[in-house]
């Protein structure tokens, strides 16, 4: 079975024990041709990219589309650069690590940009529109510069704030430009989407390699990732190993 989201790990302790004991419609069958090993790779974070590309790909393909993705080192956004390269985007990775440049190429990014130079490049309220489709965790400057630079019909999808709320945007992108700007939630979404993202997964969505995006820790180590995390040094995913 696969419990992510809900108050799991909020109000609702447990999210890091080997036992649990919860509502019965919070859990979802892990589906043939996945292990439970790689449903927790990827997690929370894989749900929520994995969410987020469904919303891509309705009623078109992404293949050969221009994405462009922050927080690119994080877990949503590893999983999504791996994913849509495995779909056949050309993607450009955003991000502030210098060591994850060549872990980005490793998943399959096309371009590589900083977050500095991304928002040198911008003009707000309208920028050049360079991009089909974006996934962004990071929001403030990074969202608004996003939201600039999209070409016509094209689809932002928000999923995290790790640079704060707030960001700044007119009604022109949307009014010239007929862009959608569409926020996920991974913790309450239905049960019949969760697996659906989850069979994806499963068959034509199933990634190889997660190992190699992932770090397997022991409890005692748990601490220190989430140290790393709150830092901003942690790249991937990590498993505890209960």
């Amino acid at each position: 079975m696969i419990v992510t989201g809900y108050d799991l790990g909020m109000n609702t302790s447990g999210g890091f024990a080997e036992y649990i004991s919860i509502p019965s419609d919070w859990a979802i069958k892990c589906p043939d041709g996945l292990t439970t090993k790689d449903a927790m790779i990827l997690g929370t974070a894989g749900l929520t990219a994995g969410l987020a590309i469904k919303e891509l790909t309705k009623n078109h393909s992404v293949r050969d589309s221009n994405v462009i993705i922050s927080g690119s080192t994080g877990g949503v956004g590893s999983i999504s650069v791996k994913l849509l390269s495995m779909l056949k985007s050309n993607v450009t990775a955003i991000t502030n690590k210098d060591k994850g440049h060549d872990y980005l190429k490793k998943l399959g990014a096309s371009e590589i940009i900083t977050n500095n130079q991304f928002l040198k490049s911008i003009k707000l309220p309208m920028n050049k529109g360079l991009y089909d489709c974006a996934i962004d965790v990071v929001g403030s400057q990074t969202l608004s510069g996003i939201i600039a630079s999209m070409r016509y019909g094209g689809k932002v999808i928000v999923c995290g704030n790790v640079s704060g709320a707030d960001f700044k945007t007119s009604v022109f992108p949307f009014i010239l430009r007929a862009n959608s700007l569409i926020g996920i939630d991974s913790a309450k979404t239905d049960n019949i989407i969760r697996s659906q993202v989850w069979h994806h997964f499963s068959t034509d969505w199933k990634l190889e390699g997660l190992e190699k995006i992932c770090t397997t820790i022991s409890l005692e180590d748990l601490q220190t990732q989430i140290n790393r995390m709150l830092e901003g040094e942690q790249m991937g995913r990590i498993l505890v190993q209960l």
